[in-house]
């Protein structure tokens, strides 16, 4: 049998993760389904409560940009989303016109907080390592 090459490690070890990223969102998906959410929309909350954990805090949108994996366009998509059904509110930056604030309502933290264990609860079965 053939050793497999440093190349063909990395190529599996890459599509391992992928499968894994990829099993873990669909079970968020359908966990947060009932809450009428998504894993990317959570996602979003779950950032903006960390960044803003205070009634009244913003976060500017180009500051999830990088930390949401959606592109700039899917990600606006994503807060006008939220922002329709109640659970963020975007404002403009008075100190650059182009930059836009994204704060949680109310609605949107108590959200957060009803489903945080259970997005949790999924990534620890998910991601949990295999007992040996």
């Amino acid at each position: 049998m053939a050793v497999k090459s440093a190349d063909a490690r990395l190529e599996e070890r890459w599509r391992d993760i992928l499968a894994v990223h990829a099993r873990t969102m669909c079970e968020i998906d359908r966990a947060l389904h009932p809450y009428g959410l998504g894993a990317s929309d959570f996602e979003v909350l779950d950032i903006l409560a960390a960044e803003s954990p205070r009634d009244g805090d913003h976060c500017r949108v180009q500051n999830l940009v990088g930390r949401v994996h959606l592109s700039q366009s899917a990600l606006s998509r994503l807060i006008g989303r939220l922002e329709k059904d109640g659970l963020v509110e975007r404002s403009v930056c008075a100190e650059d016109r182009r930059g836009v604030w994204v704060a949680l309502t109310a609605k949107g933290r108590a959200l957060h907080t009803e489903v945080l264990p259970v997005q949790r609860a999924v990534l620890g079965r998910m991601l949990a390592e295999p007992e040996n």
